[in-house]
């Protein structure tokens, strides 16, 4: 099929990459729809701060012509990076001050400057994906749970680590990690002491099967993963804990850490979400369908440990993008972006369950310091 016969594009799911990709098909004047489960306030509490980086997540920005708006609200001084050993020996400062190539921005934030310049009509809510049939003219069919049906030429899952579309192109699950994960906020204006051993950016506290990530956000929270390397049932008894249990038993648990660390439990409030971190195969691959392909988490599910999961997602949108500004037909724009997004997805996946290992091994914090070190001398070099 040629593209200028593409009567419609699905994609399910308005995340950042889902986003993205309709705001560049509404550039290149392309017939397509947001379907999204949730609802237009639902942007209120969407995670915490993402750096977004020079090569990936920045280039669909630039493409769409929304960079300075991005840049408006982009935080350079977010770079900075504080890595602690778990007795509180700070092993790596760093401040990065008013220039980068990986600012950070509150994840609402960038939705909002999205959607901002998306016709509203494309972008339908409360449409949960229910179900897929496969017609024999190459249409699809969607349903939602709503009731509403829609018939489509082209299906585009941007729907998250549990894609309800990644099944009609691969077996492929997501496994667990071994890692979860309990987010814990504070407030940075009732807790300074806080905000200063914080800084602007983000903390590394690793000591082997445990760690406390903190990182500031542009909303006055300072937002701690306290991590563990732990049973998939493990998590579920945290859940079941009040809050003053909870930060009870983690002090317990985090017993021999620095007090400055043990702060980010000891001073969070009721925002509390658990999330146990899962990942698809590294490299993983497909043959490419007419009519149905992957952006993001639902393509290349990675753990969050070297910051490339809404990148990937960005630039999965701006590789498709480029793919329908090159080619003609369908299939020959999905078969040309699968192939790049299979190549740069796999090295990213692998470099994020590199920093998983690293991160979360008995030495961690000094291999972690040292990576940022030499990294250092090797730009100060250049």
């Amino acid at each position: 099929m040629k593209k200028e016969n593409l009567n419609h594009i699905a994609i399910i799911g308005g995340g950042p990459g889902g986003l993205m990709l309709g705001l560049l098909l509404q550039q290149q004047g392309l017939p397509f729809t947001i379907y999204e489960r949730g609802y237009p306030d639902m942007h209120a509490d969407r995670g915490g701060s993402l750096d977004i980086h020079e090569d990936s997540g920045q280039l669909p920005l630039k493409e769409a012509n929304i960079f300075e708006d991005f840049l408006m609200h982009a935080r350079f001084e977010g770079e900075d990076t504080r890595i602690v050993r778990k007795d509180g020996t700070i092993l790596f400062d760093e401040d990065a001050g008013k220039e980068g190539s990986r600012p950070e921005i509150d994840r609402g934030k960038l939705c909002d400057i999205i959607i901002a310049q998306i016709n509203p009509t494309n972008i339908k809510y409360g449409y949960k994906y229910e179900k897929l049939i496969q017609h024999d003219n190459r249409e699809i069919e969607l349903g939602f749970e709503n009731g509403k049906t829609v018939m489509t030429g082209l299906v585009i899952g941007a729907d998250g680590a549990f894609s309800k579309i990644r099944p009609y192109l691969t077996d492929a699950k997501p496994t667990y990690t071994g890692i979860s994960m309990i987010e814990m906020n504070s407030n940075e204006k009732e807790h300074p002491d806080l905000l200063a051993f914080n800084k602007n950016g983000k903390v590394m506290g690793l000591g082997g099967d445990q760690a406390i990530l903190g990182q500031r956000n542009g909303d006055g929270r300072i937002m701690a993963c306290v991590s563990l390397k732990t049973t998939y049932e493990m998590l579920d008894e945290y859940r079941a804990l009040s809050l003053e249990k909870l930060k009870e038993r983690l002090l317990v648990e985090f017993s021999d850490w620095g007090t400055e660390l043990k702060k980010y439990i000891a001073y969070s409030y009721d925002d509390i979400k658990f999330r146990r971190i899962y990942q698809l195969p590294i490299g993983l691959k497909w043959i490419t369908q007419p009519n149905i392909t992957l952006i993001g988490d639902a393509a290349h599910l990675m753990s969050p440990f070297a910051g490339e999961g809404v990148n990937m997602a960005l630039y999965d949108a701006y590789l498709l993008a480029q793919s329908f500004k090159n080619k003609e037909n369908v299939i020959d724009i999905l078969k040309a972006y699968e192939k790049k997004m299979f190549e740069v997805s796999e090295v990213h996946a692998q470099a994020s369950q590199d920093n998983l290992e690293l991160m979360f091994s008995n030495d961690g914090a000094e291999k972690m310091a040292n990576f940022f070190i030499d990294m250092e001398a090797q730009l100060s070099e250049s």
